[in-house]
């Protein structure tokens, strides 16, 4: 008995597991019921998220799109430095003459002359000559009553005189604050009219005075004037002192 059972036990074993596999593999239980020949278990939990995948490549530039709605004017920005100048532009055609200005005042110009004649036929010697007869003496720097010339305006000036000499010898002088500056000389010819002038610069003081004055004894005092024959005495600023 021994041996055929067990015989027959090696038997089943070895045509068990072909059987079992026939039927797995004809029918496929779900592993969730007991027919799996074993209980289901209990649902895991999800698993932790994976790590991003690498950037893909860059796909193509799309379509232009239509051109959108002007948007509303934005507000006024601050105002920006001043650029380098640009180049000279053409020339310009003249414009048209503007109206005439009103006069201005013109500079102040200094003045100061005079230019007189004798009406005394001979004056007295050793005193200033008076000349009376009047050709210029704007300023009134000249006083003819007593034949000098009275410096208003400082600066250099310009004399001269033109003499008619008859009768006698003439002896002339002209002074500058009771002094002597030059000297004329004329010897009268006879049955003659002579001439005699001089002429000087000289820079003169606010107060100096000028004159002419004959000198000597009377035989030396000829200058002579009537209507057709001038003894004359002139002078005139030619600059003022710049201070």
């Amino acid at each position: 008995m021994r041996g055929p059972a067990s015989f027959l036990l090696c038997s089943l074993l070895l045509v068990a597991p072909h059987c079992t596999e026939t039927v797995v593999e004809d029918i496929q239980p779900d592993p969730k019921t007991p027919c799996a020949n074993w209980m289901g278990g209990a649902p895991g939990y999800p698993g932790h998220n994976g790590l991003p995948g690498r950037d893909g490549k860059d796909g193509k530039d799309g379509l232009k799109g239509e051109k959108g709605e002007e948007g509303a004017q934005g507000p006024k920005g601050d105002e920006g430095k001043m650029g380098i100048p640009g180049q000279e532009g053409p020339r310009g055609f003249p414009g048209y003459p503007g109206q005439k200005g009103e006069k201005g005042e013109g500079a102040f110009v200094h003045r100061s002359a005079f230019s007189v004649g004798l009406t005394e036929r001979a004056p007295h010697p050793n005193i200033p000559i008076r000349f009376s007869k009047i050709f210029y003496n704007e300023q009134s720097h000249y006083d003819p009553s007593t034949g000098k010339f009275l410096c208003n305006i400082p600066g250099t000036y310009y004399f001269a005189y033109h003499l008619t000499v008859y009768m006698s010898d003439v002896k002339v002088s002209l002074y500058k604050k009771d002094k002597a500056v030059i000297f004329t000389y004329d010897q009268f010819q006879k049955n003659n009219v002579d001439q005699a002038s001089g002429s000087v610069l000289l820079h003169l003081s606010s107060g100096d005075e000028v004159w002419l004055q004959v000198y000597g004894e009377g035989d030396n005092n000829g200058i002579y004037a009537d209507n057709i024959n001038d003894s004359t005495f002139m002078g005139f600023l030619l600059y003022p002192d710049l201070d």
